[in-house]
């Protein structure tokens, strides 16, 4: 639900900053929007030249960037101030529409059934399966909410189960920028591979011999995918082998699946 909270907050600030919910900034403040500085950066492309003023703020790492980043954010939290009851009012509203204790339709692959259940107060989601029947004792195979302890963002996607249905392998990112890392989990152990493959877009598929994963990494600038690695379990992934590369960036995926 934090990342409700912060939807709902990002959407007042943008009201009030459009002016559609304007206020006036309390009396005796003196807290006016900050600006940011002009730093001229040449591009050139094609034979075409322009000026970018603030090519600067995408720098993540700049203290200035970041110092800047914190300024909008306070004279956000100034200004929107006087809507705050509003904010906790539309955010219980919108929860309390929530079903807070959920599962998803189970599916049959092999021998189990896999599903996804919310628990009510649990932000993350629980990946389970039960084998031979939905009636069988249910299996955690992974409870996001306890991964995510410590961290102010935690995602999980695409996980995968090898062939022979013991390994799971699910990519997390904890910063927000859709740049992954692979983990393993024996799930007849419950213990958590050393094997760990970071950077990476996510997007898995398992060997049938059950200890081979491609996995896909993408250009770090455009962020465009355009590798596809080979990775055995137990070795390091740094000499992991390229076993494809697309090198042409007007190269089209989807129109190559329909050939």
């Amino acid at each position: 639900m934090n990342a409700l909270k912060t939807a709902l907050s990002a959407a007042l600030a943008s009201m009030v900053l459009g002016g559609s919910l304007a206020h006036p900034v309390s009396a005796g403040t003196d807290m006016r929007p900050p600006v940011a500085a002009v730093v001229p950066h040449v591009l050139e492309k094609h034979g075409h030249v322009r000026i970018d003023n603030y090519f600067w703020l995408n720098q993540r790492d700049n203290p200035e960037v970041i110092a800047y980043l914190e300024a909008e954010n306070e004279y956000a939290d100034s200004v929107t101030s006087h809507a705050k009851e509003l904010r906790e009012t539309l955010f219980k509203e919108i929860t309390g529409r929530i079903k807070q204790t959920d599962m998803s339709v189970p599916y049959k692959l092999d021998d189990y059934f896999y599903y996804t259940r919310y628990e009510e107060g649990q932000e993350y989601p629980i990946h389970c399966r039960k084998k031979g029947s939905l009636d069988g004792a249910e299996e955690v195979m992974l409870d996001v909410n306890t991964l995510a302890k410590g961290y102010e963002f935690f995602s999980v996607r695409n996980t995968q189960v090898s062939f022979d249905q013991n390994i799971l392998s699910y990519a997390v990112d904890t910063v927000g920028r859709r740049f992954y890392s692979i983990h393993f989990k024996n799930l007849e152990t419950g213990e958590t591979l050393t094997d760990r493959i970071p950077d990476v877009t996510g997007n898995t598929a398992w060997a049938n011999d059950n200890k081979t994963l491609f996995y896909s990494k993408q250009d770090p600038s455009t962020l465009r995918s355009f590798q596809i690695y080979r990775h055995a379990l137990g070795s390091d992934p740094a000499q992991d082998e390229l076993v494809y590369e697309e090198t042409d960036e007007t190269f089209d995926a989807a129109v190559f699946r329909t050939k």
